[in-house]
């Protein structure tokens, strides 16, 4: 088939595929990873696929279907997020009535914890792949090319088809088995090769890496527990399920032959280090090919240990981005973190022994906060004192046990998703309990910034790690760059910016 596989047009460099999606005050905007990785399989299966990203491309809805006009795509495959849904399925509807036969599917996060809400949200959209979708797109593609033209009964076909949610012949909603997670993810063609042949590398960007940099996983799936994370409870479950050591390898090597201005890599499992052993051989291995030559980063929890990090040192490691959420430890406990404050400073305290960089995040409004709790983590975060830290306060996302708690208890202040941010695309915030309103938890978060990072002592620490490492220069002005110009603003400017 030729398909369309598109990162929607919505805010300017909206980051959908973050893990809480926005425009970000660090100027951060994710890879479409995940659809990426889509589109590499799907072309395996031997489909013809154009990949769009529009907020990357600073593209219009009128801009990509002037792109693919000539195309003329049978399927299009549109990312969504919470916050954008309904402009999703705006672009949806419009692709529809430019291409009255294509087959709109809509697949990520959001329409995996909600596909047949989703779909009834307009007749235009004709399936959802829930959970993790690169097979069953896959077996989609597969079954609308080998359907008789003229048979219009779609949904007798798809009544085969695991992992999706679709309108049968009658136009009845219906909602298929749940597709098994893939177990031999070296059968995924590496997503480097996706983005060198589809995408520009430079508009991706992370605040606390190297730029330009490449972002790849290693594995899928996290065996923690914790109540706000939306992956793992949505689409790829709390199974860690990893490539191969010789599959990463040969990827990093990928990238150093055919990316050669490229400074960083980033791993974006959800927890590389759950397995330390794992941890361990890759770095042995990249040292042993030369694929150690390019610094990486990874995201960790605050457990591992000095040997371990040293290892990870040696081969190239150069930051762990780590979710530290809160100051408190029964907060931690409450949002079934499984650590606890001591581990965390001695972790913090161990990566810099090592000479390995932190980026802490910090998430405010959880299970049992208070005001006082609030304090306890801003005054955590200044005595872990990390490269960089991001203070956000909580979404909750459709799908996690954290939608549900607070749902229950009549604490989200708004059903409309398009209030997950700010008019501008902030972060923002819909929990309020009865002794913190959403609106002091999203000052709290510009406060925090700004007593971190208008720390004397931080700023003349930046100027000296400039100076003393110049390959971290560039980062830290392009973040500040982007950083500082909110950093003085309010991120809700006016009382009333959510709907009650």
């Amino acid at each position: 088939m030729k398909i369309l596989a598109l990162n929607p047009p919505f805010l300017p460099k909206y980051s959908r595929e973050s893990r809480s999606p926005a425009v970000t005050k660090s100027g951060t905007l994710y890879y479409p990873m995940w659809l990426c990785y889509a589109v590499g399989y799907l072309e395996k299966a031997g489909h013809d696929v154009r990949l769009i990203d529009a907020p990357a491309a600073g593209m219009s809805t009128d801009e990509v279907i002037r792109a693919v006009r000539e195309f003329e795509p049978e399927m299009a495959i549109l990312d969504t997020s919470t916050p954008s849904i309904y402009g999703d399925i705006a672009v949806g509807e419009e692709l529809k009535r430019v291409f009255p036969d294509i087959f709109v599917t809509l697949v990520g996060v959001h329409v995996s914890a909600l596909p047949t809400e989703t779909l009834a949200l307009s007749p235009k959209i004709d399936g959802v792949a829930f959970g993790e979708y690169d097979e069953t797109l896959v077996e989609l593609a597969g079954v609308l090319s080998a359907k008789d033209a003229s048979d219009d009964a779609a949904g007798d076909v798809l009544s085969v088809v695991r992992g999706i949610a679709y309108r049968d012949a009658e136009g009845q909603i219906r909602k298929n088995e749940a597709r098994p997670h893939i177990e031999n993810l070296d059968a995924i063609p590496f997503v480097s090769e996706v983005y060198r042949k589809f995408l520009d590398i430079n508009p991706y960007f992370y605040g606390h890496s190297r730029h330009p940099l490449i972002v790849l996983v290693t594995g899928r799936g996290c065996p923690y527990h914790c109540t706000y994370c939306v992956l793992p409870q949505t689409m790829q479950g709390h199974k860690y399920r990893k490539r191969s050591t010789e599959s990463i390898v040969q990827e990093f090597l990928y990238i150093r032959d055919n990316f050669p201005g490229v400074k960083e890599i980033m791993i974006e499992d959800d927890t590389l280090t759950a397995d330390k052993k794992r941890c361990r051989e890759l770095s042995e291995a990249l040292v042993a090919t030369g694929g150690h030559r390019i610094p990486w980063s990874a995201n960790s929890r605050a457990d591992v240990d000095y040997e371990t990090m040293c290892l990870m040192r040696k081969a190239g490691c150069r930051l762990f981005c780590v979710g530290f959420e809160s100051g408190d430890q029964a907060v931690l406990d409450n949002i079934k973190k499984s650590i606890t404050l001591d581990k965390i400073t001695a972790f913090v305290r161990d990566a810099k022994r090592a000479g390995i960089l932190v980026h802490g995040c910090f998430m405010v409004g959880n299970r049992g906060e208070t005001r006082e709790t609030l304090e306890t983590t801003l005054r955590f975060a200044k005595e872990l004192n990390p490269d960089t830290a991001q203070f956000y306060p909580i979404m909750v996302y459709p799908g996690t046990s954290d939608y549900e708690y607070f749902g229950g208890k009549g604490w989200i202040v708004s059903s409309d998703f398009r209030q997950w941010l700010t008019k501008e695309g902030l972060h923002s915030s819909v929990v309020s309990n009865p002794d913190l309103r959403y609106e002091e938890l999203v000052a709290f978060c510009d406060r925090a910034r700004r007593d971190f990072y208008l720390r004397p002592a931080y700023i003349f620490a930046k100027f000296k790690q400039m100076v003393t490492n110049p390959g971290e220069a560039k980062r830290i002005i392009k973040a500040a760059f982007t950083f500082f110009r909110y950093l003085l603003q309010p991120s809700i400017k006016r009382k009333g910016g959510v709907k009650c």
